[in-house]
């Protein structure tokens, strides 16, 4: 008992220092402050473009097409994985709060990163869906300790995310060291990485969290999960065709419908076959592995062959979700809430061997999804341990602990 007002007084000291924080990151973002960040204004509202010029127009038109798509993918970021984290019954106010906050703080930090990085062309349309890209690989890697975590540890962890995710995707696609690695829409450097990450979290952080309560659902619950569940399946072909070259995009939306499609089939076929009768919880999720596992070759393979990706990652993810995760739930002696590693995780390895058929470049698409496996691990852990040090959730898998009401 004589710890708690040690624990608020120190609560208090790391919000405010957090504040703080968010205060020099929205200066950083001040013109005056920072010249890419100047210059990437004058981009963005055309002062160093004749407005009366063919590229302007066409530049404009473009944007506003890249747009619409981000617009898409903040739905999917806010309204599907919110939702669909909400799984977890009593649970339900801390998920979306979490995931709020999870694209509240890495979207920002991203695009502060890579503008003082020196690339003001990051303050575009291109720069904020990239970042939103990042976003999308935090809230993965959230859903493996879902509910074991106070919304203190949920911010540190997604300011300490940011970097670790920008480290890995320097290294696989922008170093020049890997020329020819096929991930247009990132099943490996989104997905996957999300997902190891994650499970990098739950090995250090399983210790501490092994003798509370076990994480339960109900049929509201689920009901909002799958809410969240459409909400992905309807904008993620512009997830996929966000970075697409603009002759591709249809191609790309299309081979994304297919791999959705064929996926869900899988999901309900195998669900059955193999549990007796069909498990809602794989519906929501493992209907979604094709959309994982289609992002490596999203924008060049055919309607035919993404159907055929779509309908495998279905089979490995329902199978992953009944019968590989208690398996790795032994091996890293914790517990992965969502099943990102069935969801994310080796869908996502799966979509990044399928580019081995079509590109033929095995060597250079196994070593980076080797490099980018441990970079995510091995991050996790240690991010994992670093946020170990603000304690841990009294309330296991309940908001009781951080809401009123």
């Amino acid at each position: 008992m004589s710890s708690k007002p040690h624990d608020n007084s120190r609560n208090v000291v790391f919000l405010v220092v957090i504040f703080i924080f968010f205060v020099a990151v929205a200066i950083a973002f001040i013109p005056a402050v920072n010249e890419n960040i100047a210059e990437g204004m004058k981009q963005i509202t055309g002062q160093s473009i004749d407005s009366g010029s063919m590229n302007y127009e066409t530049g404009t038109i473009f944007d506003t097409l890249r747009y619409n798509r981000s617009i898409h993918i903040l739905a999917m970021l806010l309204l599907g994985f919110g939702f669909l984290m909400v799984l977890i019954r009593g649970h339900g106010y801390s998920s979306i709060t979490a995931t709020l906050l999870a694209v509240s703080i890495s979207i920002p930090i991203y695009m502060l990163i890579k503008c003082y990085m020196g690339e003001g062309t990051q303050l575009s349309i291109d720069g904020f869906m990239w970042a939103e890209f990042a976003a999308a690989s935090l809230l993965i890697a959230i859903g493996a300790p879902l509910g074991r975590m106070t919304m203190d540890q949920y911010i540190l962890l997604a300011i300490l995310f940011v970097p670790v995710y920008l480290f890995n995707e320097w290294l696989i696609l922008e170093s020049g060291m890997f020329t020819g690695f096929q991930d247009t829409g990132g099943s490996v450097v989104i997905h996957a990485f999300g997902a190891y990450f994650g499970l990098g979290l739950v090995a250090t952080t399983a210790k501490k969290m092994s003798d509370g309560p076990t994480c339960e659902t109900d049929s509201m619950s689920n009901q909002f999960s799958l809410l969240g569940s459409l909400v992905l399946w309807v904008f993620w072909p512009s997830f996929t065709s966000a970075v697409a070259s603009p002759e591709r995009v249809v191609l790309t939306a299309i081979n994304t419908v297919f791999a959705l499609a064929g996926a869900t089939i899988a999901t309900y076929i195998f669900s059955k076959l193999i549990r007796g009768k069909v498990d809602i919880e794989d519906i929501a999720n493992a209907s979604l592995a094709g959309g994982v596992a289609i992002g490596s070759t999203c924008d060049i393979a055919n309607p035919g062959m993404s159907m055929l990706i779509g309908l495998a990652a279905g089979i490995l993810s329902t199978v992953g979700y009944s019968i590989i995760a208690p398996k790795i739930q032994k091996l890293i002696r914790g517990t992965d809430t969502c099943g990102v590693h069935n969801l994310h995780g080796m869908p996502g390895l799966l979509g990044g061997l399928s580019a081995i058929i079509i590109t033929g470049n095995a060597g250079t698409q196994i070593i980076c999804m080797i490099i980018t496996v441990a970079v995510a691990f091995v991050g996790g852990r240690i991010v994992g341990a670093i946020t170990g040090l603000l304690g841990r959730k009294q309330e296991l898998y309940s908001d009781l602990d951080e809401f009123g009401h």
